[in-house]
């Protein structure tokens, strides 16, 4: 889709559709169903009020999130059609409602071949440049469907979408970053979304390295021999069971002009493919595991906006990547294995193979000089029996480096809830025969427990752990994006490092 920032007037701008946001003006808190709603169009132009007041008088549509309304040939508007998408209560409109907002008029235009579509800039007192940035984010994210290997699949993608504004200077920038960051998105999506059998490990690699390096990023492409060298025991163990090579990839980035003697680490869980080992997972479901790399296309994904928007910081980003499969020589509960820090583990479940490959991808990023560390995983279920599919768990053993993650969710508009990884927890860890174990060795606060693990991993580091187990597959479709994987973290990630 090509995205566009054009200066002209709506009324006389010829489009197959128009899309115009609005939101319920009505300052009532009541949740009674005669509770009464005051949809409000959040344009300047005259022409489109003029237009939709006769449909918006008669109390038909309400104005809620992800609500529309289509009007055929709107008087005095040069468009063939107008669209009224909802924004929900006009008190509680935020940049990420834009992002949801713009979504939904691209996903309303896909199935009803409207292959172009403008949308007036909203009139908000939100910062322009904010909303002219989530929008065109919103809009890009909604074009994508997981339909790539359908024999009778149509490209229904629109050829064109255009933000018209008044006077576009003052938003051109965050525009164009807004299209950075949602082609990261959408890359890290086309990745989760690869069939176990197509993206192996080797091939993730070699996807990683065919996108970012002509961007400018070096990327370095291992396997077996490399890790072994390293003594990467714990990434190993996982990927000694499946016929596919595992692969560590290493990305880096370098600024001409550094600001900042810090170096950003992120570390990304690659497991292609997760039958739970000797664990193995009940088959209900598993056909969803090829996800279970999410959190490494969540890195490859930051990297590749990183690469565009050029932050004054070094950044490394490792992916230890690899299959978990039950083979003979795969690993087994009651093993012993040693990470690359030299820590010793006890292997209690195989299913828990996340933390292990992330444990030896954590301290290979301290030795490769980095100051400041986070990871994204697809990690426990528990974390998704704590928070549901509303929030990713998110933890931290540095509260600067929380604050400044956190701040930067008012710009990426993901939903984030900080859960403890305090020492009383240690000893949920702990081992007879080894220094730790890989599980808890209860259901009790599961998501802690592996948090716990990985902390063993990073020292004194200041350090990042992002579980998104529960976000990075979007169970149903909904008005703005389409089921299948979300690209959960990139957007996160990306301010995060921006922030230093």
């Amino acid at each position: 889709m090509n995205t566009k920032l054009a200066t002209q007037n709506a009324t006389t701008f010829a489009t197959p559709l128009l899309a115009v946001f609005a939101a319920d003006a009505s300052t009532s808190t009541s949740t009674a169903k005669d509770a009464k709603p005051e949809p409000k169009l959040l344009t300047t132009n005259d022409a489109i009020t003029k237009a939709a007041s006769t449909v918006l008088a008669s109390g038909e549509f309400k104005a809620g999130l992800g609500e529309t309304l289509l009007l055929h040939a709107p008087a005095g508007l040069a468009a063939q059609r107008l669209l009224i998408v909802g924004l929900g209560k006009l008190a509680d409109v935020t940049i990420h409602e834009l992002r949801k907002a713009a979504g939904t008029a691209v996903r309303f235009a896909k199935p009803r071949a409207i292959r172009d579509l403008a949308l007036d800039f909203p009139k908000t007192d939100l910062p322009a440049s904010d909303a002219a940035r989530a929008i065109v984010e919103g809009a890009s994210i909604a074009d994508y469907d997981p339909d790539t290997y359908r024999s009778d699949r149509k490209d229904l993608s629109l050829q064109s979408f255009t933000l018209l504004a008044a006077d576009v200077a003052p938003l051109a920038a965050a525009f164009a970053e807004g299209e950075v960051l949602s082609a990261a998105q959408l890359f890290a999506r086309t990745l989760v979304n690869e069939p176990g059998n197509i993206l192996v490990p080797l091939e993730l690699g070699r996807r990683a390295k065919a996108e970012l390096e002509p961007l400018g990023i070096k990327v370095e492409l291992f396997s077996t021999e490399k890790i072994k060298e390293l003594k990467m025991g714990a990434l190993w163990a996982v990927a000694q069971g499946s016929e596919n090579p595992p692969a560590l990839i290493v990305m880096t980035y370098e600024p001409k002009t550094p600001k900042s003697k810090d170096v950003i680490g992120l570390v990304g869980k690659g497991i292609t493919f997760d039958t739970g080992g000797i664990s193995i997972k009940p088959a209900d479901g598993m056909e969803k595991m090829k996800y279970d790399m999410a959190g490494a296309a969540a890195m490859i994904g930051a990297m590749r906006a990183i690469a565009e928007l050029k932050p004054a910081v070094k950044v490394i980003s490792v992916v230890c990547s690899a299959e978990n499969m039950p083979d003979g020589k795969a690993y087994k509960p009651g093993d012993v294995v040693t990470a690359m820090s030299g820590k010793t583990i006890e292997i209690i479940n195989t299913d828990a193979e996340g933390r292990l490959v992330l444990a030896d991808g954590l301290h290979y990023a301290k030795t490769l000089g980095c100051t400041h560390l986070i990871d994204a995983a697809t990690l426990t279920g528990a974390c998704v029996v704590a928070l549901g599919m509303l929030n990713a768990g998110i933890f931290s053993n540095d509260e600067s480096s929380y604050e400044k993650f956190n701040r930067g969710l008012e710009q990426s508009g993901e939903h984030y809830w900080r859960l403890p990884c305090t020492a009383e927890y240690r000893d949920l860890i702990k081992s007879q025969i080894a220094d730790i174990m890989n599980t808890g060795g209860s259901r009790w606060g599961g998501a802690i427990t592996a948090a716990m693990f990985l902390k063993e991993f990073v020292g004194d580091t200041p350090w990042i752990h992002l579980d998104i187990a529960g976000l990075a597959w979007i169970e149903e479709t909904r008005p703005w994006i389409a089921k299948g994987p979300s690209g959960i973290a990139v957007r996160s990630i990306v301010e995060w490092v921006r922030s230093f």
